[in-house]
């Protein structure tokens, strides 16, 4: 076990010096990527502006959901989907095969060795979007809250990862998988937003079959008291533990698409 773990660590240590030798390309990726979701926060915020509320929230919460949002996601991705977004290309030119046999865990290697560390622009972006809006908002502060706060963000990371994993590991089984990327990412987006602002369906494919709910909305209005549809009391405990037990599904799955791996001649 120490060995692996300071094999893992080793990888990661590689791939962060490797992008660190670029020093001025990585910063100017940060700041493109910090203004282009600052763009579309923007956006948001004039709306905001203009009708005062999106759903029964004011702006300092929806800056709060929408910093969580976006920390959540890079802390998750920076492990994941990178690595995972060109599964199919693996699958295709038999690069998996000789991933499998690796002495280590092909999903672990993958992770581990292709950290991505772009993603400081959305990590600084929603640090100072919630150290913002966490003053402005009436939040009766204890010990458990901000543990809460502190699972709930580490549950949306591990969501996150999850998610991903179901997607990359799919092309193991179908062989291309890339595309269900935009339907998660259409999903992705609309999670930015107060969840009671969509129709009952698409609340209930929030909660289950594309749990994107539990990204930001569902953890952020556990903290502020507010009703969470479906969920209502244990709205808290929910956006705990749903990264968990994704993370649980999703290694399932990856276990059971690389059983039934065939390789790239089906």
């Amino acid at each position: 076990m120490t060995g692996t773990l300071s094999l893992l660590w080793y990888l990661m240590r590689l791939r962060v010096r490797t992008r660190l030798e670029y020093r001025a390309g990585l910063v100017i990726a940060w700041i493109a990527q910090a203004f282009g979701y600052a763009g579309t926060y923007g956006t948001i915020w004039v709306i905001v502006s203009r009708f005062e509320q999106i759903g029964g929230w004011d702006w300092p919460e929806i800056a709060l959901m929408l910093g969580f949002h976006v920390l959540g996601y890079a802390l998750g991705a920076s492990f994941t989907f990178v690595q995972l977004r060109n599964m199919g290309e693996l699958v295709r030119l038999g690069t998996f095969d000789a991933l499998m046999v690796r002495p280590m865990n092909p999903w672990v290697y993958l992770v581990f060795s292709g950290i991505n560390i772009e993603y400081g622009g959305h990590v600084l972006l929603g640090l100072v979007l919630m150290a913002w809006s966490l003053p402005m908002l009436d939040i009766d502060w204890s010990v458990l809250v901000v543990l809460q706060l502190a699972l709930s963000l580490v549950s949306a990371a591990l969501l996150t990862a999850a998610v991903i994993t179901v997607i990359g590991a799919s092309a193991l089984i179908l062989g291309r998988s890339r595309y269900l990327f935009g339907i998660y990412f259409d999903f992705w987006e609309l999670s930015r937003y107060p969840m009671t602002i969509f129709a009952v369906p698409v609340q209930i494919a929030m909660l289950t079959i594309v749990p994107l709910g539990f990204m930001a909305f569902v953890p952020v209005a556990a903290l502020l008291g507010r009703p969470v549809p479906f969920l209502g009391d244990w709205a808290g405990a929910a956006a705990i533990l749903s990264g968990p037990l994704a993370a649980v599904i999703a290694a399932f799955f990856w276990r059971f698409c690389v059983r039934r791996y065939q390789g790239a001649g089906g």
